[in-house]
This record gives C-alpha cells, structure tokens and sequence, in this order.
C-alpha cells in the first residue's frame, strides 16, 4: 500500500529525547516499510528513516525554544503539504491530534486518525459532535470512555521494536521513574515509595516549561535525599540501560493515562512496573506478571519486596507477544485495508462499530 504518517512537528521522528507519539510513529513507520510498503512520513526535517521524508520544517519545533514563536504555522505548512499530494496514496494516517478535521471532510483519500492523548476534556464532546464522521483510532479501552460515540474504527495498542530492547538483570538494584515530571505523573509518590521501601531512586524524566513551577516549588526540595538521584532527560540509547538496570519501575500515575510507554518499554527490558490502575494500565500491564497493579501507597510500598519472585524473562515474552511494532503495524494494516474499501477486510470496521471489539484483539471496557 501507499502511506502517509502525518507525525507532530514538536519532536523529530523519532526523537532525540521525550516524545511518546513521535517514537510510535517511528515504530510504525519503519515496521510498514520493512513489510514492503511505500510509505511516506511527514515530519521535522531532523526525522530519520527509511520512508521518504517530506519536512516541512528543518527542526523540531521544541528543541527551537524560542526561536520559533508559532509552532503551529508549520503545522498548517505541513497539512497543505498533505491535500497537495493526498491522491497519491491509499491512505492518510494522521497522529496529530484534531488539527486537520476541517481538511479531511473535503478529503477522497481514506484516513484515520490516531489519537495520542487525553480526551476527558470538557471542549472535546462539542468538537466530535461537530466531526463525528472522522474515522479515528484508540490507543486503549480507557481512552474512549469520555467519548464512547464517535467514529471508533479500531483500537490498537502501541508496539516498539523488540530488537531495541534487550532482557536486563536488574543488577542495578534500584527502583527507576521515567517520563515527565508533572503533577498527573506523581514523582512525588514515587520518591515517596522509594524511601519507605528503603530502595534508591532514578528518575530519567524531563520538566516542561509548564510544569517548571511545580518542579521548583514542590519537586526539587525532594531530592535532596541521598537515595534520590534526579537524571533529567535521557535518550534513547540510554534507556534500555537505564531500564534494565533497574530492579523494578514504579509509575505511581494520577489520571487516566491513555497509554503509558514506559511500561513496555520497561517490559522489553524484562523491569516489572508497579503502577497504580488508572487508565490504560490495567490493559497493559498483567499483575503478578509483567508487574504490580496497586489501588495505595501502602500497597505499592509492599509491591517492590514483592518484585523479586517475578520472572525477568517471562516479563520480556509478555512484550514479544502483545507488544512489538510488528503487531502494531499488522493491526493498523487491517484497519488501512478496510478503509480502503478491500472486501476480505471491510468486516473489520462494521464489527468495531457495532460491537465495540479491538483490532488488537480485546474487548471495550
């Protein structure tokens, strides 16, 4: 097939440090084109991959800070760039958020969209109502509960590639924390449960501009303990490192996550997570498997003695088989043929729309 990923401009593809949507991008990206399909990706100029790359900025847009003032204006550039050239492709795969609604209704081409990020945000009901025909594209069950009513085509967990990943011993003994540091992600809980369990703790997580503040005020003063030790941002080649070393990781997170990356990422390295059930975690991770899903504090705190009777390799196999980038691309491939009008596939979205069942094989929650 010909496809287009339409990938955000914020980060490149994939990127240099934090960016969850970019990296899946990347993953399927790369997957599709190692399946033999002639995929084009729209995005940064500094992107690397084996697709054909149509940039229309140089950079990506946060790594400019304030050089560039309207980060969406080369959003914009680029989706033109897209209706230019949308009959040469069989399908237009979108992942930046809702900015190209209005131009898809005017669109021949099929499409979909998937959607990276929170949707229990009170404009968004109007905004689907208004673009309720857009076909779009889960990340988990819990994701689409704000809005169970729009034009669901296809729910399909996130893979990586599994050979970027390798099975780790834990020999470092220490409890690690990766992301972001903000107030729906808790670092704050993790420092917490790292203390009372008596174990250190890494945390390899950035601070946006917009959570600096809370940084300064409420974070900062925390890591003064001898056991914690604040990394800042990592990159990719540092993270199976960083995970694999790591005895468990701890994702102590307070809002409905739509996702969570690190959690297979942790699994790659074979790292159990415990985590706290909101959002999609009960989709991803298996208590007692690949981790611990854990309601308290106090649970969570009696979860890491817990850890060591867990099997690093069986955690590892949970990631090869529900994980990786090639079920990932194989998901979205059904979902493109359907789109596309092939008849053997066309099933696949009436069955979605009528019963609410996954590509990625799991029933709505």
């Amino acid at each position: 097939m010909k496809i287009a990923q339409i990938a955000p401009l914020y980060e490149s593809v994939p990127p240099k440090l934090y960016g969850g949507t970019e990296r899946v991008v990347s993953s399927l990206t790369e997957q599709l084109v190692q399946m033999g399909h002639e995929v084009t990706l729209f995005a940064s100029g500094d992107s690397k991959t084996s697709a054909r790359l149509v940039a229309p900025c140089k950079q990506a847009l946060r790594l400019l800070g304030d050089e560039c003032v309207d980060k969406l204006a080369y959003h914009y550039i680029m989706l033109d760039m897209v209706r230019d050239r949308a009959a040469e492709f069989d399908v237009l795969h979108f992942h930046v958020d809702y900015l190209h609604f209005p131009f898809t209704q005017m669109c021949a081409t099929p499409h979909l969209t998937t959607l990276h990020g929170r949707l229990n945000i009170p404009e968004l009901p109007a905004l689907y109502r208004q673009f309720g025909d857009v076909p779009v594209v889960s990340i988990s069950h819990s994701q689409r509960k704000p809005l169970p009513r729009v034009k669901w085509v296809g729910n399909v967990y996130h893979g990586l590639p599994a050979g970027n990943f390798k099975l780790g011993a834990g020999q470092g003994n220490y409890l690690a924390f990766l992301g972001r540091v903000s107030r729906e992600k808790r670092v704050d809980r993790a420092i917490q449960i790292a203390l009372k369990a008596g174990m250190p703790l890494k945390i390899a997580a950035k601070v946006d501009p917009s959570d600096r503040d809370y940084y300064e005020a409420e974070i900062k003063p925390l890591l003064n303990h001898p056991n914690i030790e604040y990394i800042g941002e990592i990159t990719e080649r540092e993270k199976p490192q960083f995970l694999g070393d790591a005895y468990a990781q701890v994702f102590p997170i307070d809002w409905p996550e739509p996702f969570g990356l690190c959690m297979i990422e942790a699994m790659a390295c074979g790292t159990p997570t415990i985590a706290f059930g909101h959002g999609s975690v009960p989709e991803v991770l298996t208590d007692g498997l690949t981790g611990f899903i854990v309601a308290d504090m106090e649970r969570a705190v009696e979860s890491v003695a817990k850890i060591a009777a867990l099997n690093r390799r069986a955690c590892r196999m949970e990631f090869e088989r529900r994980f990786t980038s090639e079920r990932m691309a194989t998901d979205y491939l059904r979902i493109y043929e359907a789109l596309a009008g092939t008849d053997a596939a066309s099933d696949v979205l009436e069955l979605e729309a009528t019963e609410g069942t996954s590509v990625s094989g799991a029933a709505t929650v």
